[in-house]
């Protein structure tokens, strides 16, 4: 499902000046050879992000475990991390596929073998379809989804497909919802694009598809009830394809982002014994592989409040305090260009050398390379000029984006955690 050696060879790449936050001592040296000195945290400059591989390692299981049980496949989202190397761990731990969002990413993912691809979006770019239809005549064994919401998406693709490959293009319907993302708006809509598909001559259809964290951002009564109803529309609108008999002998019906997979799997999963086609539910939940310290942590069905086998924040920031200007005001040397903040900002949790800090520490705003840390008034004496301070963050998909080369450590909770890896990203 993805070449081994592709991913191996990053081990083989030589360190540089531009990989942000690496000790100036790892320049010249690759991967493997750096890493064979055993480095230490407290070698790298700040501000920098880290993963942590114990508690990564027990959240791909815990995902595993948790669709296994469910009956449900996992095609990962790859764009949350845009490293081959997670993503091999994901594909090793029995993921179905690895998910992405653009034609780039694809052939990201392509270089590195990765062998089924679900493009959760539609695909009319005509360089990126025509190089998805060479690819798919040139390696018979390599399997690719992608969707479509309209049939204007379906004539559009049929015309630049018109003298590209041979290979039919499988293609998922894709039913939005009202002020969601994409997707048809209604039953009916997304009917007329799966006949436009059935009728094509370069497209086969391949399943329905679409995305509940569009309409939902918490877990209100009125939240889960929208994403609720909405799921249940994709399982009609799967029903009625079905019924018309426009289905081959397989269909896949996918949703499922890193919010609401527990509803995915109670409103779905009937489909999967239902008479008719054979049809597998799919999940594309990315962030769990590092999941969160913000709004995963709070909106997960995989947290500690609600499972016993929970998901644990694997990434975290860490920066320097650089100036104390004012009582109860400390600035560290991170900001916009470094850590997430789109979903939060990031939560101080503890001095490094393991003190943990008041909880009423608070970061209140980021700037490009600045954070303002506002402490309580009986410590704003604490945190003195050069300490460093690690930061719980939220959204994993605008963490990884803002660094080319994240630091793996062996314990995020020592005084100095052990570098164990370097994990290359592709954005």
């Amino acid at each position: 499902m993805i070449d081994t050696d592709s991913v191996e060879e990053l081990s083989r790449r030589t360190l540089g000046p531009e990989h942000k936050s690496l000790p100036p001592r790892s320049w010249g040296h690759t991967v493997e050879s750096f890493l064979a000195t055993s480095p230490r945290l407290s070698e790298f400059t700040t501000p920098v992000l880290t993963l942590d591989r114990a508690r990564m390692a027990s959240n791909i299981s815990v995902m595993a475990d948790w669709t296994a049980r469910a009956g449900v496949l996992l095609a990962p989202h790859g764009k949350t991390s845009m490293a081959p190397q997670l993503w091999k761990q994901q594909l090793d731990a029995g993921s179905w596929a690895i998910t992405l969002a653009t034609g780039w990413q694809v052939q990201v993912a392509r270089a590195f073998g990765v062998g089924r691809i679900v493009l959760a979006n539609a695909e009319i770019d005509p360089v990126a379809l025509t190089w998805v239809a060479a690819e798919l005549d040139s390696h018979h064994t390599f399997e690719f989804y992608c969707w479509a919401d309209s049939v204007a998406t379906v004539h559009e693709m049929d015309r630049i497909l018109a003298t590209q490959g041979q290979r039919l293009i499988p293609v998922i319907v894709e039913l939005g919802g009202p002020h969601g993302r994409t997707g048809a708006r209604t039953i009916e809509e997304a009917v007329s694009v799966a006949r436009a598909i059935a009728a094509s001559s370069r497209l086969t259809l391949a399943g329905v598809g679409g995305y509940e964290g569009a309409l939902s951002h918490d877990r209100s009564e009125d939240g889960l009830e929208a994403v609720r109803h909405y799921l249940d529309q994709v399982a009609d609108l799967h029903r009625a394809l079905d019924a018309e008999g426009l289905y081959g002998e397989h269909a896949v019906v996918t949703a499922g982002g890193s919010a609401y997979q527990d509803l995915v799997v109670e409103r779905l999963h009937s489909l999967t014994t239902d008479d008719g086609v054979r049809t597998d539910v799919v999940l594309r939940s990315g962030a769990y592989v590092v999941h969160d310290d913000g709004f995963y942590s709070q909106i997960s069905p995989l947290t500690p409040a609600r499972t016993d086998a929970p998901l644990t924040s694997a990434m975290h920031g860490w920066a320097r305090t650089v100036s104390r200007p004012e009582p109860g005001l400390a600035l560290l040397d991170a900001g916009k260009r470094d850590f997430p903040f789109d979903e939060g900002l990031p939560v101080p949790q503890r001095i490094r050398g393991n003190e943990l800090l008041d909880p009423g520490a608070e970061v209140t705003a980021l700037n490009d390379q600045h954070a303002f840390l506002r402490l309580p008034a009986e410590d704003a004496a604490a945190l003195p000029v050069g300490s460093v301070v690690r930061l719980g963050l939220s959204h994993p998909c605008t963490a990884f984006d803002k660094w080319r080369l994240v630091p793996v450590i062996d314990d995020a909770d020592s005084d100095d955690p052990r570098v164990v890896d370097l994990v290359h990203t592709f954005f």
